[in-house]
């Protein structure tokens, strides 16, 4: 199973999202802080001007549910530094918080291990959804981009995935759970719409992923859009 669909913390109801900022600009840091409040439920725990100061930062903090990074930054920039830090053991999941719309970008954050990115011209109400989704295992694809960042990200990183009909591959529920993941939904809102709990989504995905030879849920996007299971809107 990919290690963000085990997460647990901040997917328990009312838990707290402790929350570590990565952005070169002050004035961005302090939006993001207006937004994300601690009486809404979100404790920013530490704050970095730049990608190489991420692995201090995490060691300080202690437990963190999610990174929110920037792409363009002097030293490291947000690509560099979430691959390191995806190549941590229990490493917190990253979404990428960006001005450009670039799909090469964009598409390079994911192949370095982001579990979604979000435009900086987006609602506070979608900056809140896509932190907390992130947090709690799922991934955040910003749909104003989607389709685009997903072709980049197929043309520049073919998902390698088992041969043979998908039908036949997946049981009805699991190909349920794949459909679902590519329009979007969170684990708990698949959860919702099959009756089932968080934990047999958690499950049904892990699935997915081993018998399709998937990495991660970018991947299995890709894969439901490359199969026909889903269409770009």
């Amino acid at each position: 199973m990919n290690a963000r669909d085990g997460r647990g913390g901040a997917s328990a109801p009312g838990a707290e999202v402790r929350v570590v900022l990565v952005d070169d600009q002050e004035l961005v840091r302090s939006g993001l802080r207006r937004i994300l409040r601690k009486r809404d439920g979100f404790d920013i725990v530490a704050e970095c001007g730049d990608g190489a100061e991420v692995p201090d930062a995490l060691a300080s903090a202690g437990d963190v549910d999610v990174v929110v990074m920037d792409l363009r930054m002097r030293e490291i920039d947000g690509i560099t530094a979430t691959r390191a830090l995806a190549a941590e053991p229990d490493a917190p999941p990253v979404l990428v918080l960006t001005t450009f719309d670039d799909d090469e970008m964009l598409s390079g954050a994911l192949r370095a291990g982001a579990a979604g990115f979000l435009l900086k011209d987006s609602s506070a109400e979608d900056l809140i959804r896509a932190v907390r989704a992130v947090a709690a295992g799922d991934s955040w694809l910003d749909p104003a981009v989607t389709g685009r960042v997903l072709n980049s990200y197929r043309q520049s990183a073919p998902v390698s995935h088992a041969s043979g009909d998908v039908r036949e591959i997946l049981t009805a529920r699991e190909l349920e759970v794949l459909c679902a993941m590519a329009g979007g939904r969170s684990n708990a809102e698949i959860a919702e719409d099959l009756f089932i709990s968080e934990l047999t989504v958690k499950s049904h995905i892990g699935r997915i992923f081993t018998k399709l030879d998937l990495r991660d849920r970018p991947a299995a996007i890709v894969y439901a859009y490359d199969n026909g299971l889903v269409h770009p809107a």
